[in-house]
């Protein structure tokens, strides 16, 4: 006798398999109603979706936030003390620190700024910024009136001079 070959059912129960686990999983919606496909043509077969619940997603950025956190404090472990305030030593950590913490936000739809980065961002500060000082000082805008005055006195003065200098030009006496 010939050997019996397999004819593949065990195919169609591991797809069947699959199927059951998608259902009972919730990965696969499939509606109650199994009626209309073919009879209405702004209806379509149901598709294989994830709901992302608002839960998931958090707990997905807070786990996410804490590896970029990671990733900033081994960065920070190659600058010197003495380097802690120096702009171009750390400005491509904290760059990138913000650059994880905004692009997962965006990624997983879940908005920036908000507070788990406003945390790492400020734990960031205390952690390694707090001594920074600023060695020059520091230039502000004058107060509004000066500001105003400043701005005013010119474009009175301006119709002043043009006045002046039609008044002289009228006397027809050659200037020397």
């Amino acid at each position: 006798m010939a050997p019996h070959a397999q004819t593949g059912s065990g195919r169609l129960s591991r797809g069947l398999l699959l199927l059951w686990a998608l259902l009972g999983t919730g990965l696969c919606h499939v509606g109650t109603e199994a009626e209309g496909f073919g009879q209405d043509a702004r209806t379509s077969p149901p598709v294989a979706v994830f709901n992302w619940t608002a839960q998931l997603v958090e707990e997905t950025y807070t786990n996410i936030t804490q590896k970029c956190w990671e990733f900033f404090v081994d960065l920070m472990r190659n600058v010197t003390a003495s380097e802690l305030c120096e702009w171009k030593v750390i400005s491509r950590p904290y760059s990138l620190l913000q650059a994880c913490l905004e692009g997962w936000a965006d990624n997983l739809r879940y908005g920036y700024p908000n507070a788990l980065a406003e945390q790492y961002i400020f734990q960031s500060h205390h952690r390694y910024f707090h001594n920074c000082t600023l060695e020059h000082q520091v230039y502000f805008d004058p107060p509004e009136d000066v500001l105003l005055a400043m701005i005013i006195a010119p474009i009175c003065l301006i119709p002043f001079l043009v006045t002046l200098v039609i008044w002289r030009s009228k006397d027809g006496k050659a200037q020397p």
